[in-house]
């Protein structure tokens, strides 16, 4: 977690205590914690949306080069057929 250790961590929160107060603390912890799953939720979204448009990407190339294919294939079946 951030490169951060107990003891490090231990000490956080007894400097927290010490300037905010234990009536204040756990309010604070859940805004935190609250701010940070909305981050979170924010993040994957855009993940969600940028590996989407990649698949969606590709799917029409795929597409482009498949019907580049056939029309090469039924330009060579036309020219063979003309050719006999």
């Amino acid at each position: 977690m951030f490169g951060i250790g107990t003891p490090e961590l231990i000490l956080i929160i007894i400097i927290a205590l010490l300037v905010i107060g234990p009536k204040e603390l756990p309010k604070i912890g859940r805004d935190l914690g609250k701010a940070l799953r909305s981050f979170q939720r924010a993040a994957d979204d855009v993940k969600e949306s940028i590996t989407q448009g990649i698949e969606d990407a590709g799917k029409g190339v795929d597409h482009a080069l498949n019907k580049e294919q056939k029309d090469e294939e039924e330009h060579y079946v036309k020219k063979r057929g003309a050719d006999l």
